[in-house]
């Protein structure tokens, strides 16, 4: 009786040591490492000395796997020699299948589910034990480190272990789920994570939307640019646009006296010139380097495409950021529960993730695209189908596209066949009819390929 108590008390004390390793295997390879420096940067010593021990994880790893494959051997010795005494030969059999359980059950999953809910409040709890199993262990951790080097050797590592902007961008999705972090703090980091992707076509502002004066201008007509447009700093140019001298700006435009008695060329700022491919995270650098807040986009042939502003390049980062004089400008408005009102000058990358749609295109914007879609300037009336889209223009300015309407079709209404797809992937062959020109023949024959889709 007195040896079968013994047997059991021992074999229960293993089942604890197995609970412990299992638990503390999962807690290092769990824990949040930020979090346990940050605790250790407050003095907590525990944390320090599971920082100390984290950072050697192949050595931890390998202590913890040597203890627990001890004590599961000495348990199911133990159990194989207590079941064999009680029930001969079948004891064998009953011994693996009961201690298999156990183990499974108290040694495995239940440990390591409550160490995965609580990692680093169980990796500093057994951080002081751990580190005296190093130091026991230390002959045999020599050995198989030696063991790892002769593995690195036959197998290389990969050696290009760094996180990917895919992956960071997939951190802070988790870490905004988990609550760390709000909806606004996770935007504010997913901004700060793709600044250094962005160019300055993807921030621009284009010509045909700049104001700017030039250098012979009358200084009435000046003082109107700038009250007509609002803005505090205008371009000045040399005869085309193409050729920016710098920018005025309001405060030297105006004195206390009205406007100034200096000639413009005296009071021009300088701008910088960049190409459209720039990084913006280079462009911010190099106003910073000039003191300047404007930068002038050039395309291939030298000409102006555009400008950018400090102020384009910090809303990358903090969002759109409105003064006295800014009218909000919203690119999606719903008009009903299926149909929207779109800026057409909406870049392409907003529209696909505002819409859940995949369109591979060079176009940079909404307006662009249909452009695209259609092989012609678009006019009012002017349509587009596209999987479940019908974009049409409402609005146009001069030879832009102003506004467009977008109706999410049902799916019953966006079902197309091969016949019908050539419609609305080559708008050469279908556009619908201009308002006011009664109906085409490209009607009639888009209307009879979707009634021979429902046909069949």
């Amino acid at each position: 009786m007195i040896f079968m108590v013994t047997y059991i008390i021992i074999m229960v004390l293993f089942i604890f040591m197995s609970a412990y390793f299992s638990a503390t295997e999962t807690a290092f390879s769990s824990l949040n490492k930020t979090r346990i420096k940050a605790l250790a940067e407050k003095g907590n010593r525990r944390a320090i000395l599971t920082n100390k021990l984290s950072e050697n994880y192949d050595k931890l790893l390998s202590s913890i796997l040597i203890g627990n494959n001890m004590v599961n051997i000495a348990m199911a010795s133990l159990g194989t020699a207590l079941f064999v005494r009680f029930y001969g030969e079948i004891g064998t059999t009953i011994s693996t299948i009961v201690i298999t359980v156990i183990v499974l059950i108290f040694g495995e999953i239940t440990p390591k589910s409550i160490a995965k809910d609580y990692p680093e409040r169980f990796a500093m709890f057994s951080a002081p034990f751990l580190n005296v199993l190093l130091y026991i262990l230390t002959p045999l951790n020599f050995l198989f480190s030696l063991w790892k080097k002769l593995l690195n050797k036959i197998v290389q590592p990969n050696k290009d272990s760094k996180m990917s902007q895919e992956e960071l961008l997939l951190l802070v999705d988790e870490v905004q789920q988990d609550g760390s972090i709000d909806q606004d703090e996770g935007e504010l980091l997913r901004n700060a994570i793709e600044f250094t992707e962005r160019e300055a076509q993807d921030i621009i502002t284009h010509r045909v939307d700049l104001e700017g004066v030039d250098l012979d201008a009358p200084k009435t007509e000046i003082s109107q640019v700038f009250t007509d447009s609002k803005y505090s700093r205008i371009l000045v140019y040399d005869k085309t646009i193409d050729h920016v001298l710098g920018v005025i700006h309001m405060k030297d435009f105006y004195t206390a006296h009205g406007i100034t008695d200096c000639s413009v060329k005296d009071i021009i700022t300088p701008v910088i010139f960049v190409p459209r491919s720039e990084k913006i995270s280079i462009i911010l650098q190099e106003l910073q380097k000039a003191k300047s807040h404007v930068a002038v986009v050039l395309d291939e042939f030298g000409g102006t495409f555009g400008i950018v502003t400090m102020e384009d390049i910090l809303e990358e980062l903090v969002g759109e950021i409105f003064d006295e004089h800014d009218e909000e400008n919203q690119s999606f408005v719903k008009i009903e529960d299926n149909r929207f009102h779109v800026d057409a000058m909406v870049d392409m990358d907003t529209f696909c993730k505002e819409f859940d749609v995949d369109i591979k295109t060079e176009s940079l914007s909404l307006a662009g695209w249909l452009t695209e879609m259609l092989h012609k300037i678009p006019d009012c009336g002017d349509s587009v189908t596209y999987e479940n889209m019908k974009l049409t223009v409402i609005a146009v300015d001069g030879h832009r596209v102003d506004k467009v309407e977008l109706y999410l079709m049902p799916a019953e209404d966006s079902e197309t066949d091969e016949y019908t797809e050539n419609f609305v992937r080559q708008p050469a062959f279908f556009s619908e009819t201009r308002q006011g020109r009664g109906k085409s023949v490209d009607d009639d024959l888009y209307a009879a390929a979707k009634k021979n889709i429902k046909r069949k």
